[in-house]
């Protein structure tokens, strides 16, 4: 199925969230599903056309966009698709993009991460410096917005200088949902003190319940209740009629891997 068939079945299916993941780098040697893929963020703001209630997530990386860019491009999907867009925030771990955006070399992991926690503040600085009720629209006086309740950011940062407002108003969930799917320490801290939704991919029973008692307890910190993250654990189900039927597509996704796109994909 494509995306534009799948996603009306996902929806009359209940499921909450479609996410589409990206990369910003592509190795003929990859694994297929790294080789051909659509800007994420265009590709979510067509499937809001084509679906009414499944929420649409995006991946967009904090080390190669700006604040701005970001907070105005999910401000814009979440009005189109009233207010069904989620942001997953990443800070790209190959180092090889960085050659795509002029640069020799990655920023070192601290530093990108330094970089992300400064980038969500920004974005979510932007999203709010429309109040409700900002726009007036009224026909009678020919006031669009209440001057009051809208406000520069004037960020001064690290990293940023952002002076705002944003150039629309405050899309209808006030923010879209922030995703992030951290594993390391700096990860964890961008999470705890941002994420309303986390991806955890953690193999064994034990391990998971230690990575999700670490991760609310990082919450506290940062003024925020345990139950304002949702961790989401992943899983790879592989389908079919019977259990014969689905073991054979699992042998046939086996046999495609060989020791070259193996190799590149552990490593990665």
């Amino acid at each position: 199925l494509s995306l534009h068939d799948a996603l009306p079945i996902s929806e009359r299916g209940k499921f909450d969230l479609v996410f589409i993941s990206d990369s910003m780098v592509m190795d003929p040697t990859d694994h297929p599903s790294f080789l051909c893929r659509f800007e994420p963020t265009s590709l979510i703001t067509a499937l809001a056309m084509c679906t009414t209630h499944v929420g649409l997530g995006a991946t967009v990386s904090t080390s190669f966009n700006e604040p701005f860019n970001v907070a105005r491009i999910f401000g814009s999907i979440d009005h189109l698709s009233g207010g069904r867009a989620a942001w997953n925030v990443v800070t790209t771990s190959n180092m090889k993009a960085a050659q795509n955006y002029s640069r020799e070399e990655h920023l070192e992991h601290e530093q990108r991460y330094a970089r992300a926690q400064e980038f969500v503040d920004v974005v979510k600085g932007l999203w709010d410096c429309w109040e409700d009720g900002a726009v007036v629209a009224d026909k009678a006086t020919g006031q669009y917005v209440n001057a009051d309740k809208v406000r520069p950011l004037n960020h001064k940062g690290r990293f940023f200088q952002v002076r705002g407002p944003l150039n629309m108003a405050r899309s209808p969930q006030g923010h879209p949902v922030i995703i992030q799917a951290g594993g390391s320490p700096s990860g964890l801290e961008l999470a705890a003190r941002t994420a309303d939704v986390v991806f955890a991919v953690v193999q064994e029973l034990e391990p998971a319940k230690a990575a999700y008692a670490d991760l609310k307890a990082r919450m506290a910190k940062y003024g925020r209740a345990p139950e304002e993250i949702a961790v989401l654990p992943g899983v790879m189900p592989i389908i079919g009629e019977t259990e014969a039927e689905a073991r054979a597509k699992l042998a046939k996704l086996q046999s495609w891997i060989n020791p070259t796109n193996a190799i590149t994909l552990v490593a990665s």
